[in-house]
């Protein structure tokens, strides 16, 4: 299964949009590794929103959708 999520960092107060073809879990469990950008500064990351897609390719579509809303009034919304 395909997936495009929102994570959350209530200590940042911000919003992360992606997509994976792997578990939501294992994915978080990346982002809590060494990353840089929003995963590196936030420690307290949460799945907020999810969705699934039998391809990669929707999964992708529906994460660059999302981000051209630039607006985390739709985010919270979702």
């Amino acid at each position: 299964m395909n997936y495009f999520y929102v994570l959350y960092s209530n200590s940042l107060n911000q919003y992360y949009i992606g997509h994976t073809s792997e578990s939501l879990e294992e994915r978080l469990r990346k982002h809590l590794s060494n990353h840089s950008g929003f995963t590196g500064r936030a420690k307290d990351p949460i799945v907020a929103y999810f969705e699934e897609f039998v391809t990669k390719s929707l999964a992708y579509k529906r994460e660059l959708e999302v981000k051209k809303w630039k607006s985390k009034l739709k985010l919270k919304n979702l």
